[in-house]
């Protein structure tokens, strides 16, 4: 019997949208009404960088402007699970937030600047699934590959 995928695809496509609309909310594209919409008011959020690289949540406070501070476009978008992993560079900057979303609501924002990350699946392997542990995703910064950054392991 062929392993079955414990994410259900419809979630991830529909997670997925949500955190691109954001994005383009974000970078004038779209409306900024739907940001406050799409966030928990108890947003739970992880910072792992410099300090002063705490762009995203200056934005999403209302900190900094939207065309004042960092300008974050993404390269690329991953859904996994309850989980979008969007990562960008911008010059020397490299950057990947991951979004975890419950019924179309963003409760938690984990931001990491200038790190390495690898996200891997530590549940408990299924009797369907030969695997003690997977790789979901990792870092493809790709024109910053020769840069010594610190590397991190996220598990889902």
């Amino acid at each position: 019997m062929a392993p079955k995928n414990k994410y259900d695809e419809a979630s991830c496509v529909q997670n997925k949208s949500i955190v691109e609309s954001l994005y383009k909310a974000l970078l004038g594209e779209g409306q900024m009404e739907m940001v406050s919409k799409v966030l928990a008011s108890d947003l739970e959020w992880w910072f792992h960088g410099p300090p002063e690289c705490q762009h995203m949540m200056k934005v999403l406070t209302g900190e900094t402007a939207l065309n004042k501070g960092f300008k974050f476009e993404p390269r690329s978008f991953t859904s996994i699970g309850d989980c979008v992993i969007t990562e960008g560079w911008e010059g020397q900057a490299y950057w990947v937030h991951v979004w975890t979303l419950k019924n179309g609501l963003i409760t938690q924002f984990r931001e990491y600047f200038n790190t390495w990350l690898v996200v891997r699946d530590l549940s408990p392997p299924r009797w369907e699934i030969k695997q003690n542990s997977l790789t979901l995703w990792q870092s493809q910064p790709r024109d910053l590959y020769r840069r010594s950054l610190p590397g991190l392991v996220l598990a889902i």
